[in-house]
């Protein structure tokens, strides 16, 4: 497995151990729906998630979060949308990002950047 996979299913991991240990419920891990996919949807009433998770592990290349364009919020929007047309229950929906920086020998990093809209 290519060393930048291994670094965003870690990532993801320690996402949903963080999401959790905040109180949120997780519903899904890499939900698809056609070529578009969520990271994680969670629910912390009364509001439904849908997060996307960027993680590195150096800053060589910029901040996690720097990869987030407007391409890439799209397709989030898109998969939420998809999501909602299956799950249409849901009246508050938000999207997160979350950035961790895994340095060596360095305490990992998260920055959660809730209700993102571009």
């Amino acid at each position: 497995m290519a060393k930048h996979r291994h670094t965003g299913i870690l990532g993801e991991t320690l996402a949903v151990e963080y999401f959790f240990n905040q109180g949120y419920k997780i519903l899904h891990r890499n939900w698809r729906h056609a070529h578009w996919e969520v990271d994680i949807i969670a629910e912390k009433e009364p509001v439904l998630h849908f997060i996307e998770v960027k993680t590195r592990r150096t800053k060589r290349f910029g901040l996690p979060e720097d990869n987030v364009n407007k391409k890439k919020m799209q397709n989030l929007v898109s998969a939420a949308e998809a999501f909602l047309y299956r799950f249409p229950h849901w009246k508050r929906i938000q999207f997160d990002i979350l950035s961790i920086t895994m340095l060596h020998n360095e305490p990992v990093e998260y920055f959660l950047i809730e209700d993102v809209y571009l």
